[in-house]
């Protein structure tokens, strides 16, 4: 689109020309004429100059002054005013005569131009012409007649011509040129300007009329004729108007007649809105009651399995016969898949509802993965299966996310992989990806050897209440439900889930989670320095499960010959070559026991200390293989920390012994108060209790215990929520606002499970949270973390404090608080107290050098460490000086603002480790 209108146009192309043209045409004439001028200014000066040198010769050789002033004086005036002075220089270049001399004579003469020459020569200056003619000697023959070398110079005549007349001229012609110039334009101009209207006025009158087109108008106002083309342009303008009438009518017809019908469609949809509105409502109602109703139903199903599982575990408690034991096995077993069934179906209520939230605390990966393996490899123990996990070393540890989900997925697919193989073997592989500085995914495969899925059903399988085939739930059991929540819940952690399978060669789960990077990591060393450069012989036939324990031998420095079959293994027996440590990994089978004891008896007198790794949880068979001369007998799957426990323990400070925690059967000083308003949970609860507690109050509702609450104090209440006549919660509310109780740890205890109500409850002013059905573990852990007085490990302590002597005497040492933080164990204490101690010189030594460095975040680190070490090995005094310089580091790290406390925690350890060497001597 160009910027320039028509009538620009028009202009434009009419005056460019025309400056053009005059310019060139009016430049070429005036610099024509003023080279013109100047040629003619030099010829007037030699016209003037050489008849006068003639003239004078006759004069100068009279020396006839009167005669030579005449002469000059004469051309002066007759040639003014364009001679300005004409001059006569003798030989000499003396001056003989001037018509006018000024003041600038003597400067604007140039006296190297009066030499002999016989030719005119001409000199500018400013805004005059010099013109030098020698006056040459005529008057002899040989003169007359001859070239230059018989004449003779008398002087020099100089005409001084004034250049302002030329100039004058100049300017004129520049003048007259810049005025037709002019002309010219002004002329182009105007006939630029009446063509241009020529064009312009039909147009606007026909932009004016297509203006009224578009607004709608009917009347052009084209009904005068126009001159040539744009005749046919306003009878088409015309034609056009006269079209759009009778398309407009038409099109009006129409309007009318859609408005008419989307009238009757808008009343129709507003009546279906209602009716959507209606229905939305209703499923929404419909869903609210389903969420009431199973959160009810959730606590009426789970209390009367609370009391079937925990009646059922307190029978085992009794004698009973071998077929007792079996059926008391399957009631355990038929009411756990009942809770499990239970369980699915809230987890999936909670997905339709949107209400399924992740939490996002920091927990470690590996010791995750072990509590799912530990629960489920008794299945898998059960059908001879190998449970095999591998880590990548490379997999973070600490990471922030929601273990419990995380654990559910896990369960869920390594139990399907059970249920679902007869035999073989179910390999875990878990790797990850770093996605940023504060962010990884978390890679797990899941592999087993079992039936397989078909293509065309591996959909069905993430789909409510879907299986692959109908006879897998005769066969096999399960509610279809645990493949959907699994899939939302990997989806809620940023990940997906994918399914490689075909029938006959097993089937792959992969699924990968998100999860945060912390930005301090929980320190949970694992005793590995005592195994480095260790020489380990390790025989396991099955790949995966090789390959992961040798990884893992490897990263802890160890050297470690693998074998995978009988031969290689025998073959290394046999060589002249003792070994640190063997480990035999084997499957526990009844017709293998003699094999894997001659496996024994060949390696004891070839390695040290001698390890097995079996797929079997039976403490009778473990006794038995020890008792054949193996020193400690691990179950599959790889536990990391208790493999690198055991292995390490003979090469530590204080050799531990794993012995079996003896149970305490003194009653703990407590007073309890237990509600619930179902008499066989309550009972449970009370039977639970009454093995530990010396004294306990039941009550059946909330109003019944506010009562009691009132009149008694007690150390701790296990609180019911829903219950008659007053619920949990108000009665929490009453006691902790006035009553004996207002202080005392209220722990709620229900079935519900919904997202949130935990934090609610503890916003309520519960202290702690426990989900039926309830055990003796969860009762004991309620009591030794909330009662305010922590009766069982004050008790525990008390006992152990009274035959347990402390290792050494040393101010820094509060040995009753060693044993307390140990759980009242002995040994356990000892190899707290023993780690510490080894791990001092290291830790002198890295923070001399740190602080050396002036690296304040080193420092820290090392403080840090530190600090964690001395939380469990009663050293309360280091403790306090490790936390203090912890938060002066955390807040202002100068290490000279904290030097003081430095040179403390460095008096106070070397003095624990004289006390220490002292005992030791």
């Amino acid at each position: 689109m160009t910027k320039l209108g028509l009538r620009d146009s028009v202009l434009a192309l009419t005056l460019i020309p025309t400056v053009l043209i005059g310019l060139l045409l009016g430049g070429y004439f005036t610099i024509n004429r003023y080279f013109e001028l100047d040629k003619i200014l030099y010829q007037q000066g030699s016209m003037i100059s050489e008849p006068l040198s003639i003239a004078i010769e006759q004069p100068l050789l009279a020396k006839n002054k009167q005669q030579l002033n005449r002469l000059i004086s004469h051309a002066h005036n007759k040639h003014s005013p364009a001679i300005k002075t004409i001059a006569i220089f003798d030989a000499n270049k003396q001056l003989i005569l001037t018509s006018n001399y000024h003041s600038d004579f003597d400067e604007q003469i140039d006296e190297s131009q009066l030499r002999a020459d016989n030719k005119t020569k001409q000199q500018e200056s400013d805004g005059f012409i010099l013109f030098y003619t020698p006056i040459v000697n005529l008057s002899t023959p040989e003169a007359r007649w001859s070239d230059s070398a018989f004449q003779t110079t008398l002087g020099t005549i100089v005409v001084q011509l004034n250049k302002d007349p030329a100039i004058i001229g100049q300017q004129r012609a520049l003048l007259i040129s810049g005025i037709v110039i002019i002309f010219a334009l002004l002329l182009a101009a105007i006939l630029a300007i009446r063509l241009s209207r020529m064009f312009i006025t039909p147009l606007n009158k026909l932009v004016i009329a297509s203006d009224r087109l578009i607004e709608g108008k009917r009347d052009t106002g084209l009904n005068t004729p126009m001159m040539g083309e744009f005749e046919q342009l306003r009878l088409g303008l015309n034609t056009i108007s006269d079209t759009m009438v009778v398309q407009r009518d038409e099109m009006q017809k129409h309007i009318d007649q859609a408005t008419s019908d989307l009238r009757e469609s808008l009343e129709m949809y507003e009546t279906q809105n209602i009716q959507l509105n209606i229905a939305k409502t209703d499923a929404q109602d419909a869903n609210r009651v389903k969420s009431d109703f199973l959160a009810k139903m959730s606590h009426e199903l789970r209390t009367p399995l609370n009391g079937v599982i925990g009646f059922t575990r307190q029978l085992h408690k009794t004698p009973l016969n071998k077929h007792q034991k079996d059926y008391l096995d399957t009631i355990e077993l038929s009411a756990n898949s009942l809770m499990t069934i239970i369980s699915d179906i809230l987890d999936f209520s909670k997905l339709e509802a949107g209400a399924m939230e992740l939490e996002s605390i920091q927990f470690q990966l590996r010791d995750n993965i072990n509590e799912v393996l530990t629960l489920l490899a008794p299945s898998a123990d059960e059908k001879q299966l190998e449970l095999s996990i591998y880590i990548n070393s490379q997999v973070p540890d600490n990471i922030t996310g929601d273990p419990t989900r995380f654990k559910q997925v896990l369960i869920n697919l390594i139990s399907n992989a059970i249920k679902f193989t007869e035999k073989g073997a179910i390999k875990i592989d878990v790797g990850h990806r770093l996605l940023d500085e504060e962010r990884t995914s978390i890679l797990v495969s899941v592999t087993d050897t079992g039936v397989g899925i078909p293509m065309d059903k591996q959909d069905a399988l993430f789909t409510p209440f879907g299986q692959a085939d109908s006879s897998i739930t005769r066969k096999f059991g399960g509610t279809g439900l645990g493949l959907i929540i699994t899939k939302h819940i990997v989806e809620a952690m940023g990940g997906r889930i994918t399914l490689n399978s075909a029938p006959g060669h097993g089937t792959c789960f992969t699924f990968n989670g998100v999860f945060s990077l912390p930005s301090h990591n929980v320190t949970n060393d694992l005793p590995s320095k005592s195994l480095a450069n260790k020489r380990i012989l390790y025989l396991e036939p099955h790949e995966h499960t090789h390959y992961a324990v040798s990884s893992l031998l490897k990263d802890w420095q160890t050297q470690v010959t693998g074998c995978f079959d009988e031969e290689s293994f025998f073959d290394e027996i046999k060589k002249d070559f003792n070994y640190d440590i063997c480990i035999i990994g084997h499957v526990a089978a009844v017709d293998e026991m003699q094999r894997l004891k001659s496996y024994i008896k060949a390696a004891r007198e070839s390695t040290d200390y001698l390890y097995l790794m079996l797929n079997t949880v039976s403490h009778s068979m473990r006794e038995s293989y020890i008792g054949s001369g193996a020193d400690a007998c691990l179950s599959k799957p790889l536990n990391h920390r208790k493999l690198c426990e055991v292995l390490a323990a003979p090469y530590r400070l204080d050799h531990p012994v794993h012995n079996i925690e003896q149970s305490d059967d003194k009653l703990l000083p407590l007073k309890v108060l237990v509600v619930d308003d179902n008499d066989a949970n309550l009972k449970l609860i009370y039977t639970l209790l009454e093995e530990k507690i010396e004294l306990i109050d039941t009550a059946h509702n909330g109003s019944q215990a506010y009562s009691l609450s009132k009149s008694h104090k007690y150390d701790i209440i296990f609180m019911d929520i829903q219950m008659p006549i007053m619920d949990g919660i108000t009665a929490c509310k009453l006691i902790r606002e006035s009553s004996l109780n207002e202080d005392t740890p209220i722990i709620a205890v229900t079935a519900h499970a919904l997202a949130g109500e935990k934090e609610q409850l503890i916003k309520d002013g519960f202290k702690g949270y426990l989900t039926k059905p309830i055990d003796e573990d969860m009762l004991k852990q309620s009591i030794s973390e909330y009662s305010p007085k922590s009766p069982i490990i004050r008790d525990k302590n008390r006992q152990e404090h009274i035959v347990s002597e402390p290792p050494f005497t040393s101010n820094s040492l509060d040995w009753t608080l060693a044993l307390q933080r140990a759980g009242g164990k002995h040994e356990l204490a000892l190899e707290m107290l023993n780690m510490l101690l080894l791990s001092v010189p290291e830790t002198l030594r890295l923070l001399d050098e740190a602080i050396h460095n002036q690296d304040c975040e080193h420092v820290l680190s090392i403080i840090h460490k530190f600090h964690g070490a001395c939380c469990y090995t009663g050293v309360p005094k280091l403790k306090k000086l490790a936390e203090g310089l912890e938060t002066a580091l955390k807040g202002d790290c100068d290490l000279s603002y904290i030097e003081p406390e430095l040179f403390e925690l460095n008096d106070e350890l070397e003095n624990l480790m004289t006390d220490a060497g002292m005992a030791q001597h």
